[in-house]
């Protein structure tokens, strides 16, 4: 379905054609009328599927058409970075219309705290908004929020792993019973589904494509010990230029010592955890997107919400907690039908969980040899408990 057939306002199908969107993603296609229609929506869709546009169009299309007066529409998200991204593409998509956006979250200093302020209290049209800044500015007293027509909870599941719960239930508390409720989320947990029930009313629902990834990921494995780790992703960047590279992981000490090996080796890299400020996190993300910065290595913050094209590779340094967040993880390449590799390096520890997520993709992902340089590494053995160092888990190499 191409977006000339939704019948936008002029100004914001001169957006959308600037933004080069021609074909509606199936998202797309099955949300926008839903919500173009006053009704609720349940959206459960994988990273990369273009949920953001989803309901940024119908709600843009709500501001121009009735003159919108005041906050038009509330968006919570659980990452300062996704809020970026989102207030980026309303800056993308409403580049003719008028139509502005604040993206609010912490970190900052006090002129942001102020400026957001007025943001709040001045009526932009759409307020993007972490759910901790929202409330600390809730609390001081000044935040008007009744002519607001949408909630969106994008990310939902999230919010609710980050242990936000019961501060979406504070600020929805503070919204117009009257409103439009848009969930999005990548999984549907029962946890999902309560929230859901508080929130939401005759709500219609979307599946796509869940707990899977896009087809264009070339999924590879390694099989080896953490000492080799490094050395490993050194032979991969150095084997073949590539120059748009993420390496996801879990721990912030992780992301310190990978990177600092990589600029040993000469590599343009740049890392990304919680421990940086806010302006140096962007200043990193914007020479990762020019090209200045060849490799970005990042914990989780990274894995949902950044909306980065190109991406040839990702690596996991660190086998993910779970199913959902692999998915999430490699979803940053192969995004809009392209092809990507995502590759993941497995200990003899992680090995029963990387099993459970193949499980659940219902993928059994190619386990990949590690260069001989390297040493002896163990063997794939998931449903055998193992012990470190032991040698009926390991092989020579030749």
């Amino acid at each position: 379905m191409k977006f000339t057939e939704f019948n936008f306002h002029d100004s914001l199908q001169e957006g959308i054609a600037a933004m080069g969107f021609e074909n509606a993603t199936p998202i797309q296609e099955q949300a926008i009328p839903i919500i173009l229609d006053n009704k609720d929506i349940i959206g459960c869709a994988q990273t990369g599927t273009g949920k953001t546009a989803a309901f940024l169009l119908p709600i843009m299309q709500h501001v121009l058409k009735n003159n919108h007066n005041g906050v038009a529409a509330l968006v919570i998200v659980p990452t300062r970075e996704l809020a970026l991204q989102i207030d980026q593409q309303v800056e993308g998509l409403g580049y003719f219309t008028g139509v502005g956006s604040v993206a609010i979250y912490g970190g900052g200093d006090g002129s942001s705290f102020e400026q957001e302020k007025q943001a709040l209290t001045g009526g932009t049209d759409i307020i993007i908004a972490t759910p901790g800044r929202l409330i600390s500015h809730l609390n001081l007293g000044y935040v008007k929020f009744d002519t607001i027509k949408f909630l969106v909870l994008d990310e939902a599941d999230r919010m609710l792993d980050m242990g936000f719960y019961d501060d979406l239930i504070k600020i929805v508390n503070h919204l117009p019973k009257e409103r439009n409720n848009l969930l999005f989320s990548a999984t549907m947990p029962p946890k999902i589904r309560k929230l859901a029930n508080q929130i939401l009313k005759d709500p219609e629902e979307i599946n796509i494509a869940i707990s899977k990834p896009a087809e264009g990921v070339v999924q590879g494995a390694f099989m080896m010990y953490e000492s080799q780790k490094i050395g490993l992703i050194t032979h991969l960047l150095s084997a073949r230029k590539m120059e748009s590279v993420i390496v996801f992981c879990s721990t912030k000490k992780a992301v310190t010592q990978v990177t600092a090996a990589l600029k040993h080796k000469q590599l343009k890299v740049g890392g990304i955890s919680s421990d940086l400020e806010q302006a140096d996190r962007e200043k990193i993300l914007r020479q990762f997107k020019n090209g200045e910065v060849e490799v970005l290595v990042a914990t989780n913050i990274m894995a949902r919400g950044i909306d980065i094209d190109g991406i040839e590779l990702v690596i996991n340094y660190d086998v993910p907690r779970d199913g959902e967040e692999y998915v999430h993880r490699i979803g940053r390449t192969a995004r809009a039908n392209t092809q990507g590799i995502a590759f993941t390096l497995i200990t003899e520890e992680d090995q029963s969980d990387f099993h459970k997520i193949e499980q659940l993709i219902e993928t059994e992902v190619r386990k990949l040899p590690v260069p001989s340089v390297l040493g002896e590494t163990p063997t794939y053995a998931p449903h055998v408990r193992n012990f470190k160092g032991n040698k009926r888990f390991s092989r020579k190499r030749k």
